[in-house]
């Protein structure tokens, strides 16, 4: 490998490498240092060779399509996951719509436990007794007990009203698309 000193048009010091594969190189001196590395980048392969060329697309090919598929699969999971989560928003707003057309002859307030009844003509009502309060004397089934809370929404609080929640929101769940 052969180095040498020349100027060019601007008045730059350049070194000039001579390597032994008969390229030449000038690199220009940066603050009048003299030191030049030169890396000698090699292949292995024959940039002619058409073959391993084309082999070498379609293993980028593939791995392209691995990656957009994978990420296209995660997607479609999220997706799945968030109409889930729709489906289920939608049908507890429902069924809170529905248990706020129950019958009720008191102002119902936030915080304030309901109990849900059933009469024998369907007509489902709260009312702020109990099934404890009725005692043997309940005059309707019992459908369980919920809160009223501060965005509107009813919370069960009893493995009956739990029950009954599903119920409603399996049935509205059922309807949707």
């Amino acid at each position: 490998m052969d180095v040498s000193d020349s100027i060019d048009k601007t008045g730059k010091e350049l070194v000039s490498v001579n390597a032994a594969s008969s390229h030449m190189v000038q690199v220009p001196l940066v603050g009048g240092s003299r030191s030049v590395t030169l890396v000698e980048a090699s292949r292995t392969d024959d940039p002619l060779d058409l073959v391993a060329l084309a082999q070498q697309i379609q293993r980028a090919d593939e791995l392209v399509r691995a990656v957009a598929g994978s990420q296209l699969t995660l997607i479609a999971e999220q997706i799945r996951s968030l109409q889930r989560q729709a489906h289920q928003v939608l049908s507890k707003a429902k069924r809170d719509a529905d248990f706020h057309s129950c019958a009720c002859n008191i102002v119902k307030r936030v915080g304030q436990t309901y109990y849900l009844y059933l009469r024998d003509s369907g007509q489902r009502y709260f009312s702020i007794m109990s099934l404890s309060d009725w005692g043997s004397q309940c005059p309707h089934q019992y459908l369980g007990s919920f809160r009223l809370e501060g965005d509107q929404s009813w919370t069960p609080l009893d493995s009956q009203g739990k029950e009954t929640s599903d119920a409603m929101i399996e049935s509205v769940t059922s309807q949707l698309p």
